[in-house]
């Protein structure tokens, strides 16, 4: 069995929310996924025993890219993560209206790979409140990739 680890950083729960709708879809086609809050872990080894990370995170600012202050610290790290070859794919919620639209997912997509991550398809953009089949379209990209 699969295994895929989802790390989110959410300040309104918006990609909290986000994060439980991908893990049931992932889970209800045989893929286990453990879901992290990013204020809950650190860097160092976080895709050991993982066959996919998916990175959730929202954006703050008008005039720069603010990721979400929970996420901040383990983007800084990112390095040490071990996504070298590692299947990796980023979604987040933001406001269109807003210069950087979702830069927070635009960044860590990019981070990751640099840090030679194999991102698997297109970043989810959520604009405003997640729709729930927009959401669930995506999990089933990330299934038929990771499968």
């Amino acid at each position: 069995m699969s295994k895929a680890l989802i790390v989110y950083g959410s300040t309104t729960g918006n990609t909290e929310s986000v994060s439980d709708s991908i893990a049931k879809v992932l889970e209800r086609n045989g893929i286990e996924a453990v879901i992290r809050d990013s204020a809950d872990v650190t860097a160092s080894g976080l895709s050991n025993g993982y066959d996919v990370i998916l990175f959730g995170c929202s954006t703050w600012g008008e005039e720069e890219i603010e990721l979400q202050d929970d996420f901040i610290p383990l983007y800084d790290d990112l390095e040490n993560a071990g996504l070298k070859g590692k299947k990796v794919a980023v979604f987040g919620c933001g406001d269109s209206s807003y210069t950087h639209f979702c830069g927070a997912v635009d960044a860590i997509e990019q981070k990751s790979e640099q840090l030679g991550a194999d991102i698997i398809l297109d970043s989810l953009k959520i604009d405003g409140d997640p729709d729930e089949d927009e959401v669930t379209d995506w999990s089933e990209k990330v299934v038929a990739k990771v499968q």
